[in-house]
């Protein structure tokens, strides 16, 4: 089965390769794509709720691509969702006008020069990216153990083809530059449209949000949100070894709080179930909408996952649970910023003193003055209206 998927795939891309550039483009008609297709979320989401409530995009035609997105049972109102990866997915990248995107795109993906891509990335990075990683000769990147030119071609291929590229902040700015090898004339210092959630949300919002999860309204929450690790995986996707004794965050922190884990998009692996845990840990599905969940916490803990530069701008305190510390900093991809020095909060490689700092609150809060001066300066609230004026300025 898998070898015909396969050769199935290679006659798709071969024979769209051969008929895209006969197909029309309608200066109409805007695509969206988040994270691979996995779902309705991030960037181009923000992008496209802010475009539904504009008068002047009324008479545009709007599509979402999204995996299994029959059996995922996903509306979204005002657009069109088609299955990624299909028939129907070639036709309308080369019908488009505009694609929203914000992941990097497959090699094979032709793009025209009367088409507008707009990238709209997904995060300001701690870890190097691209061009930037420091890493030996024999390196590999990905499951498909990829080399790191035929890594960076990847992205260059990529690069090529964007109109535009989002950059929250100044630092991104300057490190997009050389990690994506993007001139400064195709980046728009904007900051990211998600974060209008973050900055607009009201306390209706929260009250729903909690509805959504079934959340407890009488706790406070700590979201816990690590991310992937680049060396761990298997053939199915990229896997998490949970390191968090959940069982201990219960009995120091149970009276006051409960935690929400939420898994890295990339991760294909689970959270075990602990009816011993029943009441305080609430699993959410590594594809849910993350701004959500920021909004309805108190705390966040983290890894070298960049949730925490959007997270900041809630001015509420972050820890970093960083137990494989050494390890990571040695053999993957390397820091852009001095971990010490940098973040929004401390860093703990132990957990038993990071459970006992957030039992006391221990917490200085004038690491969140001066990181949120240096990265979200540009977070007012009004991102996605800078976006569509910058994007679509030549038209309207």
């Amino acid at each position: 089965m898998a070898f015909i998927k396969k050769m199935i795939g290679i006659c798709i891309r071969f024979t769209y390769s051969c008929v895209y550039k006969f197909i029309p483009v309608d200066q109409k008609l805007v695509i969206f794509i988040s994270f691979h297709g996995r779902g309705y979320s991030d960037n181009p989401r923000a992008i496209y709720e802010e475009m539904r409530r504009d008068e002047r995009f009324k008479d545009y035609r709007f599509i979402w691509f999204v995996k299994n997105h029959k059996q995922k049972n996903i509306t979204i109102p005002g657009a069109e969702v088609k299955e990624y990866f299909s028939f129907p997915y070639f036709f309308y990248m080369s019908r488009a006008k505009y694609w929203v995107i914000n992941c990097k795109m497959p090699m094979y993906i032709k793009k025209k020069k009367n088409q507008v891509y707009l990238q709209t990335w997904h995060g300001t990075p701690l870890k190097r990216l691209g061009h930037d990683i420091e890493a030996p000769e024999d390196a590999t990147f990905y499951r498909s153990g990829a080399s790191f030119e035929q890594m960076t071609r990847s992205y260059d291929i990529d690069v090529e083809r964007y109109n535009y590229m989002i950059s929250p902040n100044e630092f991104c700015t300057e490190v997009f530059q050389t990690a994506f090898g993007i001139d400064r004339d195709r980046l728009i210092q904007t900051g990211y449209p998600r974060n209008d959630f973050i900055t607009n949300a009201s306390k209706e919002d929260v009250k729903n949000i909690k509805e959504k999860y079934n959340l407890p309204t009488d706790k406070k929450i700590i979201l816990y949100a690590p991310t992937w690790r680049d060396n761990s995986f298997t053939r199915s996707g990229y896997t998490f070894e949970l390191e968090a004794n959940f069982r201990k965050w219960k009995e120091v922190l149970s009276d006051e709080y409960i935690v929400v884990f939420k898994p890295h998009y990339l991760i294909v692996n689970t959270c075990s179930d602990d009816p011993e845990l029943e009441g305080f840990l609430y699993s959410i599905a590594a594809e849910a909408e993350i701004n959500e969940l920021y909004v309805i916490s108190d705390v966040l803990i983290t890894d070298y996952s960049s949730v925490f530069f959007d997270y900041a701008v809630l001015n509420r305190p972050v820890y970093f649970y960083m137990y494989d510390l050494e390890s990571y900093k040695d053999e993957l991809r390397g820091f852009y910023l001095d971990i010490y020095k940098d973040l929004p909060g401390q860093i703990y490689e132990d957990e038993l003193n990071m459970l006992t700092d957030i039992k006391n609150q221990v917490y200085d809060y004038d690491y969140l003055e001066t990181f949120n001066k240096r990265f979200n300066g540009e977070q007012d609230g009004n991102c996605s209206q800078k976006v569509i004026n910058i994007l679509f300025k030549p038209t309207l």
